[in-house]
């Protein structure tokens, strides 16, 4: 009786994290613009010549802006979902 307690247990425990992981770990759902140039559900690492940098994040995720191109070295902002920004010293663009 206890093993089978014990087996239930462990099928819904592992139901329960199942249902608890997002659906789309691969793109952030929504719109990015970085420097006037629309990304749809965008993944990854954008660069930009445009100054100032301006991003509109109409996603679900967060963006970290980054003065280097390639989102090389620390982010200088985070780019709430719904803000818009403009940075001065922005060079690229990474959202998950």
């Amino acid at each position: 009786m206890r093993r089978i307690a014990l087996a239930l247990g462990s099928v819904v425990a592992a139901g329960t994290l199942a249902l608890a992981v997002p659906g789309s770990a691969l793109a952030a759902e929504g719109t990015l613009v970085v420097g006037g140039v629309e990304y749809a559900e965008p993944s990854g690492c954008y660069d930009t010549d445009s100054r100032p940098l301006t991003v509109d994040n109409h996603t679900d995720s967060s963006a970290l802006v980054f003065a280097e191109s390639g989102c090389d070295d620390a982010p200088i902002e985070i780019v709430g979902p719904g803000v818009s920004t403009v940075s001065e010293f922005g060079a690229s663009v990474y959202i998950p």
